[in-house]
């Protein structure tokens, strides 16, 4: 039997609801083509930024609360345009918020100055729930319903790298990591906020950053890695995404391929060992570490047939468009490079998890 709004559902508009995308602008009171997007197009979601890494200035998508709270309005308003989204669900609307180094609201006026994940591990647990508590209040006043945050990667390198570098990781104690990201998912989830877990399978041991090329940790990285993982996600009934790491790991995967584009390990390990069935969404593919060394339909074949079910095209490192890259899956899916039925399994996931969201509040 069909449910409500399936009929109408094209394979376009299923592979649509993979993407999480970025672009420039403020408002989409001007001609922006993001509007066609979410209302044609059918896309999963919007990520949006403070820096423009493209044009060297702040003020991409954020600049006060005001505009902030219109925009995310905005969003919401043209995905519901949709003729496919009979059921109303809201496009992930996401951030980067993980507090410290990593808070794309920190240059916005009236925000509250977030503590860094190894600040937040040292309070008590009152304090943790308080602190925590304001991040998931600042979102949902301002509109997000996806914070791609807590980091569970390990601190294991405090002297290279971009995670225990820049103070990104809760401890290098596998327990206290999912003990305070259990709190994090927690609290947010409170909010209608859904969290997600990163970098599967762990960057707390990479010396470089796969923001700017190949990052191999073969050799660096520790099986207690994975703990925080197995600990988070067996038997959980959070609603959380694994975001996908850009790191070689031949321990992992004796071929080499990057974790984002591995189905040894995306499918191999996180679906079928650790049993995970809920979304995985890659890293950016447009980081260098998969731009640089794969094309674009090279890179899109192997990270859905790995077992992403949403990608992100943060168009910060590179710029495309939603359209472009629903047409190159699609032609991927009618060459048999990609079978219909991964495509399916991916979308059933993503409406899933969008059903569990409480929409915040409209902001005025």
């Amino acid at each position: 039997m069909l449910k409500r709004g399936q009929k109408l559902t094209t394979l376009r508009h299923k592979i649509g609801q993979m993407l999480i995308m970025g672009f420039s602008g403020i408002s989409l009171d001007e001609p922006n083509p993001i509007k066609d997007w979410l209302s044609s197009d059918g896309v999963g979601g919007i990520l949006l930024f403070d820096y423009d890494l493209r044009q060297n200035r702040q003020g991409k998508n954020l600049v006060n609360q005001a505009q902030i709270k219109q925009l995310t309005n905005q969003l919401k308003h043209y995905a519901k345009m949709s003729p496919h989204n009979l059921d109303g669900l809201v496009p992930f609307i996401a951030i980067d918020y993980e507090g410290g180094a990593v808070d794309r609201l920190r240059h916005i006026d009236g925000c509250i100055k977030t503590k860094q994940p190894t600040e937040l591990t040292a309070l008590s647990e009152e304090a943790l729930e308080l602190e925590i508590g304001k991040m998931a209040e600042t979102l949902k006043q301002l509109g997000f319903n996806l914070n791609f945050a807590p980091v569970v990667d390990l601190n294991l390198n405090e002297e290279q790298g971009i995670i225990g570098k820049l103070g990104r990781s809760f401890s290098a104690d596998s327990q206290q990591v999912a003990r305070v990201a259990k709190k994090f998912v927690e609290i947010f989830a409170e909010q209608g906020i859904t969290c997600c877990y990163k970098h599967f399978p762990g960057h707390g041991s990479a010396l470089g950053d796969t923001h700017h090329g190949f990052v191999d940790v073969t050799d660096t990285f520790q099986m207690v890695e994975l703990e925080p993982y197995s600990s988070l996600l067996k038997n959980s009934d959070l609603s959380a995404m694994v975001m996908t790491a850009h790191v070689i790991n031949r321990k992992l995967d004796e071929n080499g391929l990057p974790a984002t584009l591995s189905k040894a390990i995306l499918t191999g390990l996180l679906r079928n060992k650790i049993g995970f069935d809920g979304v995985i969404i890659s890293d950016d593919l447009q980081m260098q570490a998969i731009a640089s060394h794969y094309s674009i339909d090279e890179a899109l074949e192997l990270t859905i047939n790995a077992g992403a079910d949403m990608l992100i095209f943060a168009n910060q490192l590179g710029e495309i468009t939603a359209t472009e890259v629903i047409d190159r899956i699609e032609k991927l899916v009618h060459s048999q490079k990609i079978e219909k039925e991964r495509i399916e399994e991916a979308y059933q996931r993503v409406m899933r998890l969008k059903q569990t969201l409480l929409e915040p509040a409209l902001m005025q």
